[in-house]
């Protein structure tokens, strides 16, 4: 059965709490339920799943944003994950295409992503990379509240 590339639905939800804990942000079904309903009612937003026999097997979270340092429109991968039993079969990188072709629909020139600076993201690296993707930057975070 071949991987297919769609907008997410409720009924995706309950994956979403395991490819999230596997990206290392645990959170509950109720928790994304709520954000869910916020991120839906925001059109610059868009959550892609990537299905096989009606099992998601990764998504990605874009959106679409105004940039400060140039002008015109970027999109930003916020969240992007296969689960780790299913990668290796090209599912990352249709999902990755995908995240592309969205940002091209919405007026986009680029797509950026951050990916987190510990050893065990060293493949996900290579897997931007391979894809055409350059490291440019280092991201900072900080709590406040």
């Amino acid at each position: 059965m071949t991987i297919e590339i769609r907008t997410i639905q409720p009924s995706d939800y309950k994956y979403l709490v395991d490819l999230l804990s596997e990206l290392g942000y645990p959170t509950t079904l109720e928790d994304l339920n709520m954000r869910f309903d916020l991120l839906q009612k925001h059109g610059d937003y868009e959550t892609l799943v990537a299905v096989k026999n009606n099992q998601v097997l990764g998504f990605a979270g874009v959106c679409k944003a105004l940039a400060f340092e140039f002008s015109g429109i970027y999109v930003r991968i916020l969240a992007f994950i296969v689960s780790s039993n299913q990668r290796k079969q090209g599912i990352g990188t249709k999902l990755l295409k995908a995240c592309e072709e969205w940002a091209i629909m919405q007026g986009a020139e680029t797509i950026t992503l951050n990916s987190g600076n510990r050893e065990e993201r060293q493949m996900a690296h290579n897997f931007y990379v391979s894809n055409g993707y350059v490291g440019k930057s280092t991201g900072f975070s900080k709590k406040i509240n």
